[in-house]
């Protein structure tokens, strides 16, 4: 398994965060790594993400919402072409701090055989993906 973990701490309340990181419809105009995200987001239901990293084409998923919790947490579960060849447990966590900030913590768990192959790349623009985003995610909320 490898695991990719970043966080941020955003001068918001954690349900107005979760405004704009649940607004999916703008992800177009602001988000510079998940570029879309379309579909029902509930638990057990498939949704579509189009990831694309610093430097690369991006790709699009079609992963299973595992956990929709307001104001808390987002979790999905996506395989490339089929399990256990590629899979990925992406987690956005909201911690709520009781003052007016909220960090957030993005983080994916990736398994499979291909995971050894995919190290380099995951460490360096996935990583920056996500790391681009939290930072995109923080100027929008903060100017508001």
């Amino acid at each position: 398994m490898k695991q990719i973990r970043t966080e941020i701490l955003i001068n918001m309340p954690a349900h107005k965060v979760w405004e704009v990181l649940t607004h999916f419809e703008a992800y177009p105009d602001w988000n510079p790594f998940m570029v879309f995200l379309k579909g029902k987001v509930e638990e057990g239901a498939k949704i579509e993400v189009k990831m694309v990293p610093p430097g690369s084409k991006g790709m699009i998923f079609k992963p299973k919402v595992l956990k929709f919790q307001q104001n808390k947490e987002f979790r999905w579960l996506g395989h490339t072409m089929f399990p256990g060849l590629f899979d990925g447990e992406h987690i956005f966590e909201l911690v709520d701090h009781q003052n007016g900030t909220t960090t957030l913590i993005q983080r994916e768990n990736f398994r499979g055989i291909l995971v050894p192959l995919l190290q380099k790349s995951l460490d360096k623009g996935t990583k920056a993906g996500f790391e681009a985003m939290n930072k995109k995610l923080k100027q929008v909320c903060e100017s508001m």
